[in-house]
């Protein structure tokens, strides 16, 4: 699990594609000083597992469904990437939960200054995932947690301090980028609830009671 407050920003070292697996290794002063294998490495946001590693880089698999799901098959030689490390229990929560599955990719459709922010509009490939995104909710974008400004009818807006933007890989997103966006999991557990198809009775024989009424009633909603 991540938060969404970027470490560092590393570069990719090498590629090496095979249909749609990738091997990539990525260079990161911060995230390799207590690296072992095995260890969970946000890149982009997409959670990573480390397969190698020395004093600099690490290197991760790529399998088919995250080629596919996000925007890691786009990566060129030497273009920098948002690294977070995973969460240690104890630490700061700054951000928000961030498992790093992302819902799928996004486009950055205008990107304008608003007096000491800067205002990014993106919109999503998947137009199904904006039921998830709601103004002043959280959202990530390359691994970066955000909050929404507000939607629009494909996709949404984000008000970026120069901090983050100057701190991240986000200081290099412009006009037909493509981003990884990963909802916040709270509304995809919520929505699975709520439209889950069980069977009428579980093996003890009882009815499910669980329903949008019985979620207000109990204070969920």
């Amino acid at each position: 699990m991540f938060t969404g407050l970027v470490e560092e920003v590393g570069k990719l070292k090498s590629v090496s594609r095979q249909g749609e697996a990738m091997v990539i290794t990525i260079s990161g002063a911060i995230v390799t000083k207590d690296v072992k294998l095995g260890d969970s490495i946000s890149v982009n946001g997409v959670c990573l597992t480390v397969t190698s590693f020395d004093r600099s880089s690490f290197t991760v698999d790529v399998m088919p469904e995250t080629y596919r799901k996000s925007s890691l098959h786009e990566l060129k030689t030497g273009e920098p990437v948002n690294l977070e490390r995973a969460m240690q229990a104890g630490a700061r929560f700054g951000g928000h939960i961030v498992q790093g599955h992302v819902d799928g990719t996004g486009h950055v459709v205008s990107r304008k200054v608003d007096a000491n922010a800067v205002v990014f509009t993106v919109r999503l490939t998947d137009p199904n995932n904006l039921r998830y995104i709601i103004p002043k909710g959280s959202v990530t974008i390359d691994g970066v947690s955000l909050t929404v400004v507000d939607t629009t009818e494909d996709g949404f807006t984000v008000s970026i301090i120069p901090h983050t933007l100057a701190q991240t890989a986000l200081q290099n997103r412009y006009s037909g980028h493509t981003v990884n966006i990963e909802s916040d999991i709270i509304g995809k557990y919520v929505d699975h609830l709520l439209h889950y198809k069980e069977p009428e009775k579980n093996k003890r024989g009882e009815t499910s009671k669980l329903s949008t009424a019985y979620l207000v009633e109990h204070g969920f909603m």
